[in-house]
């Protein structure tokens, strides 16, 4: 029997089998619902989730359904040295927690940390092992130009150091540096996008009596770059003004970089071969970032009072951002906006300090 015509529009949409469509939109959820973590957070998720399996499967448990009981027992073997392994930070504890709640709600059977047999084990475990958070080093400005000083004037030591310079003018996040592109909607794995300010110019004044006319108009103050990134917070702005020297200036650097490599689309900071000095397509990682600051911080000296091996656990990509948080002389709103933190506390705990004590309470108490 034909179908009848009823004259209304008929779209190819609905022409398409219903099981089809809620197929496609079923992957296309499941992909939104993976991009609401960043690739880091998933892979250390992956991690915890592999770290609890492999006790279940030596203790004889099973994973499903999920039971607080089971994860509470898990909490206090991972803070036991019983066998020779050695006992997980509390920070480390905390995050394998989140990474089995997270695969659990995957798996339709949320898990309960209310129960008491997670929230006690857990705050007996915070009472007797928390510890202060470990922070990396912040580095200063004169440090950064020792780290810069040791870098070479070929392609990769431009890229490197308008990473440097970039991710401590800008306080910026390893990830967030490394997932920047040279303009909106270029790629579907960036995390924001530069925009580059020229300086306006003015118009020189008219020559004193007896004096030559300016060949031309100089530059004014001013222009810079405006980063717009979309970070844990949200999305922000970043403004990076222009430095007093070229040598110095991360906008200067960028621009230098982004001609010499011939970037204009796409990933803004990328691969370069060692042998041919070819620019590659793909994105840097984030742990480059990490990587360059060790190694520069090293070759530097910085931190000469420490072994080897305590100055390369020292520094890390965070050591950009701490050292902006902690360097800049402006009201503590504005260095928390430029860092995207959600609370001031957030920023505090970024503010290192070299010289302890400038504020003496005791004395301004009267004592």
């Amino acid at each position: 029997m034909d179908a009848v015509d009823d004259g209304a529009p008929t779209s190819a949409l609905a022409e398409e089998p219903a099981p089809r469509r809620l197929v496609a939109l079923g992957e296309k959820a499941r992909d939104y619902a993976r991009n609401a973590r960043s690739e880091n957070t998933l892979r250390a998720y992956d991690a915890d989730w592999r770290h609890f399996s492999a006790w279940l499967r030596r203790e004889g448990l099973d994973a499903s359904p999920a039971n607080p009981q089971t994860v509470g027992l898990y909490l206090a073997a991972c803070m036991s040295d019983d066998d020779g392994r050695a006992r997980a930070s509390v920070a480390t504890l905390e995050r394998r927690l989140s990474g089995i709640c997270w695969r659990y709600r995957q798996l339709g059977h949320p898990l309960d940390t209310a129960d008491r047999h997670i929230s006690a084990v857990l705050a007996g475990i915070r009472r007797q092992h928390a510890r202060p958070p470990a922070q990396k080093e912040a580095i200063f400005a004169d440090e950064l130009l020792a780290m810069l000083a040791v870098l070479e004037n070929d392609l990769r030591g431009l890229r490197d150091k308008a990473i440097l310079l970039l991710g401590f003018a800008g306080g910026l996040r390893r990830s967030e540096i490394v997932g920047l592109d040279c303009g909106p909607d270029q790629t579907e794995d960036g995390a924001g996008w530069i925009e580059i300010f020229k300086p306006s110019m003015r118009k020189p004044a008219a020559p004193a009596q007896g004096e030559a006319a300016a060949d031309a108009a100089e530059p004014e103050e001013g222009g810079g770059l405006l980063l717009t990134i979309n970070g844990k917070t949200g999305w922000r702005e970043v403004e990076i003004g222009r430095g007093s020297s070229p040598a110095t200036c991360p906008v200067a650097l960028l621009e230098n970089w982004m001609r010499l490599a011939r970037v204009s689309h796409g990933p803004l900071f990328r691969a370069v071969a060692r042998k041919n000095g070819g620019v590659s397509s793909e994105r840097l990682s984030d742990k480059h970032v990490a990587r360059l600051v060790q190694k520069t911080a090293l070759a530097a000296g910085l931190r000469g009072d420490l072994s080897e091996g305590e100055r390369r656990l020292a520094f890390a990509g965070h050591s950009l951002r701490a050292g902006l948080a902690s360097s800049a002389k402006i009201d503590e709103a504005h260095v928390q906006k430029h860092l995207g933190h959600a609370n001031p506390e957030m920023t505090r705990r970024y503010q290192r300090k070299r010289d302890r004590f400038t504020v003496n309470l005791t004395r301004a108490a009267g004592l």
